[in-house]
């Protein structure tokens, strides 16, 4: 099977976000999509691994903000590649809270809409959380919505580990870093991170994650992240510009 058919299927990118007994969260989403028109309903779909799934299963509420297509990437990085379990997303994120509670991203994304939960399915890895859309807006009519496509090709982005279309694309990146390895010179080779574009240092290592200087990017550990966003190994293509 070729796994790159799966690319042609459609996808925007959200933020979708949660609060419950004063905890705050949220996750970059590609899986977002309106199920009825009357009552107008979202659907959306949630690694029962992520924070975000128990927070909207206890609060009953949801919000989703459609990202811009400039969005940055330290936003993309901040909601798609790092936990709310040990981090503050919202600390230095615009947004606003609802009556209901609900925080609503504003930052790099042009509406929003915030939903009170309907109906839980249980897809496997995943949870399908459907809500009735109470409230929305435009934050900026002028702006164009990020897509899956766009983010992947234009901005050579990737999928976070729990978005749905992980699994298939996790083949395709590992294939293509040691592809990509097996044509750099291994000792020195800097390596730039396609998610928020922290390059990787031989000579520097990465002292606060244990990897002496002098480890090339080859000798890493297979779960070593980025430093800075949390994007994978496979996330990383050579340097070449000094």
């Amino acid at each position: 099977m070729n796994l790159e058919t799966f690319y042609t299927l459609s996808y925007g990118l959200y933020i979708v976000c949660a609060q419950s007994e004063g905890k705050k969260n949220g996750y970059v989403a590609n899986t977002v999509f309106q199920v009825t028109a009357e009552p107008s309903q979202l659907a959306i779909s949630c690694n029962k691994d992520n924070l975000s799934a128990k927070v909207i299963a206890k609060s009953g509420f949801f919000s989703v903000s459609v990202l811009e297509q400039g969005a940055s990437k330290d936003i993309l990085g901040r909601f798609g590649y790092k936990s709310g379990k040990d981090f503050d997303k919202f600390e230095e994120t615009q947004y606003f809270e609802t009556l209901h509670g609900v925080p609503v991203v504003t930052e790099d994304c042009i509406s929003w809409f915030v939903c009170k939960l309907t109906k839980t399915i249980d897809v496997g890895t995943h949870l399908l959380f459907i809500g009735e859309v109470l409230d929305g807006n435009f934050l900026n009519k002028e702006k164009t919505p990020l897509t899956y496509d766009y983010y992947r090709k234009a901005r050579h982005g990737r999928a976070p580990k729990n978005a749905p279309t992980y699994i298939k694309e996790k083949e395709i990146k590992q294939q293509a870093v040691k592809s990509a390895a097996k044509n750099v010179v291994k000792s020195g080779q800097k390596w730039i991170c396609q998610v928020c574009g922290y390059i990787y240092n031989p000579a520097e290592g990465d002292t606060e994650a244990g990897v002496a200087p002098g480890t090339s990017f080859e000798d890493l550990p297979d779960d070593w992240v980025c430093p800075v966003c949390g994007a994978e190994k496979a996330d990383f293509e050579p340097y070449n510009k000094g």
